[in-house]
């Protein structure tokens, strides 16, 4: 097995599968001396950039105080 240029490598599937390592599963690497072992992760990680765009949005509507219906008169202009 060989790492790629991009410092990925494939984890074997019997592998993946004794491990429980499911398709978006948070792991972590461990050092200790030369070993290197990939663990699942204890905490999740910070979500990923949809998920940090989406609470960002949903935190600045909070500040928003008009209505939609004035929105929208605003962005058509006068009749």
């Amino acid at each position: 097995m060989r790492i790629t240029s991009k410092g990925q490598v494939t984890i074997p599937q019997s592998i993946r599968d004794s491990a429980g390592f499911l398709p978006n599963t948070e792991v972590d690497f461990e050092v200790d001396g030369d070993v290197v072992r990939l663990v699942k992760a204890k905490e999740p990680k910070s979500g990923t950039r949809g998920e940090l765009v989406i609470e960002s949005l949903r935190r600045a509507r909070s500040h928003v105080t008009m209505t939609t219906d004035e929105i929208m008169e605003l962005t058509r202009g006068e009749a």
